[in-house]
């Protein structure tokens, strides 16, 4: 058996029990009920995730998984590919955005080189499991040989099955030009136009943005009818970093982890992993809300709301990021709190 296989027989869904018990507790605690909102649902999912009145999101980890895309040969962003490389040595170094935002939040942070095209130098911290130099064009093949999607799958999952528990998952990406696949996954995902799931990535301008749709349009149109299951529709449209995503979420819904989903590339990945298993969903917790036009149908068809809407299209995992302290907010405020009980406070309907 496969890991794929392996991992996907062990996902369940959460036991609506769980939540109940949750939701009594809450009904408990000195406040009105409902009174904190958001903060009460994730408390409550975490409880059900965990199987326990007392979750945690102490232990936290980001995976940040590199790679790069033959669908740059199009001219479809305004980067040169280089510029992945680059950006995992900035990453490794401590000098970008997530690096910042992971120290802020008190989250782990690890750099996978998945399928980096360009020759990442050699600095302590790299993980370097490269699929392969990059994906094919998909407008002119499938982007990955079946295998390789698959393999991408499965570094995901590996890095997901960690020898200590954690509370926490969370997946970031770095790659130029990943909105173009994780556009054309969307329209595939979806069923909608790709100009309606298309956005401006790093900055594309208009001259940029046409050949971007031109070259979704024309993968869409030679890989659709090719694709029956979730794994044809990763090899044919998506990307290392993608797949390897995607596998991070269906690893810790194996384990029973909570995952923290990202923007819009990751949006993509988990709505990926769902298509692979449904039950993927109970585990999933949207971080923010890209300004990326494709993340919204792909919210929709996993069933969740952002926790943050901050006008943030980075990607990295930035958005996780600041995520984590909003999830010990609401775990902190749960196992916090006294109850009405043991605090001699009389509850509404005493009260009244």
């Amino acid at each position: 058996m496969t890991a794929l296989n392996a991992t996907l027989e062990r996902i369940r869904p959460v036991d609506p029990v769980w939540i109940e018990r949750a939701r009594a507790r809450q009904l408990e605690l000195t406040k009105p009920p409902g009174s904190l909102g958001r903060l009460e649902e994730i408390a409550n999912r975490l409880t059900a995730i965990q199987e326990t009145l007392a979750p945690s999101a102490d232990r936290a980890r980001l995976v940040l998984f590199a790679g790069d895309h033959g669908v740059c040969a199009e001219g479809v962003n305004p980067f040169p590919q280089a510029v992945t490389a680059q950006m995992v040595a900035n990453f490794l170094r401590g000098g970008a955005a997530m690096n910042a935002l992971a120290g802020v939040a008190g989250l782990e942070l690890r750099i996978v080189d998945a399928g980096v095209a360009s020759l990442i130098p050699d600095i302590p911290g790299l993980i370097r499991r490269p699929i392969a130099r990059g994906t094919a064009n998909f407008c002119e093949a499938p982007a990955m040989m079946e295998q390789q999607a698959r393999a991408s799958l499965e570094l995901g999952i590996e890095m997901a099955w960690t020898a200590e528990p954690l509370h926490l998952l969370a997946a970031g990406e770095m790659g130029i030009g990943n909105t173009t696949p994780a556009s054309a996954l969307t329209a595939a995902l979806t069923g909608l136009p790709a100009v309606s799931v298309l956005g401006r990535g790093t900055g594309a301008d208009e001259a940029c943005m046409a050949r971007k749709l031109s070259a979704i349009e024309r993968a869409l149109a030679l890989h659709t009818r090719h694709i029956r299951t979730p794994l044809d529709l990763l090899a044919r449209l998506g990307g290392f970093e993608i797949g390897a995503m995607c596998g991070l979420f269906l690893g810790a819904a194996a384990r029973r982890t909570a995952a923290l989903v990202d923007g819009f590339i990751a949006t993509a990945a988990a709505a990926l992993a769902v298509r692979f298993c449904p039950a993927v969903r109970d585990y999933l917790i949207p971080a923010h809300r890209s300004t990326e036009p494709g993340q919204a149908p792909l919210l929709e068809l996993i069933g969740h709301r952002p926790l943050l809407d901050l006008e943030m299209r980075l990607g990295e995992g930035t958005g996780a990021a600041l995520a984590v302290p909003v999830v010990r907010a609401a775990v902190a405020a749960f196992i916090g709190m006294a109850t009405f009980a043991s605090a001699g406070v009389a509850a509404a309907q005493e009260a009244s």
